[in-house]
């Protein structure tokens, strides 16, 4: 016969959904494969995420209408930077056009990042001065 604290154990295990790592699957929803444990690529808090918004949406602007569906010149083919001081946040673009096929290190011009003084609202505040 069991004992009172088996059964509250049983319970509880049944309540979690097991023993972790007891899983055989993951689940699939909506055709989506839900990851059981995700593993971020960074935590931002949300006015970093308006930040980084922000200004990726400003160098999107800045190119050419024709540019539009290359890859190298939309948001696939960039690497963003947030930092935070003094209430500020401060977003660093730059192109990788190795996301876009091109080989590691290609470099498509010198100086070409972008950085931004973006509020913690999402409101861009000034753009570095730097050419074009």
């Amino acid at each position: 016969m069991l004992k009172p604290h088996h059964v509250l154990l049983c319970v509880s295990l049944l309540q979690d959904g097991g023993v972790e790592g007891s899983r055989t699957g993951t689940a699939v929803v909506e055709g989506i494969q839900w990851p059981d444990d995700l593993q971020p690529l960074a935590t931002l808090d949300g006015p970093a995420v308006l930040a980084a918004h922000a200004a990726l949406q400003r160098v999107l602007s800045r190119y050419p209408k024709e540019y539009a569906k290359s890859c190298t010149y939309s948001a696939k083919g960039m690497e963003v930077i947030v930092g935070e001081e003094r209430g500020i946040y401060f977003v660093r673009i730059n192109p990788r056009p190795d996301k876009c096929g091109w080989a590691p290190g290609t470099v498509l011009g010198f100086d070409v990042f972008e950085l931004y003084a973006v509020s913690p609202e999402g409101k861009v505040l000034a753009r570095y001065p730097a050419m074009p």
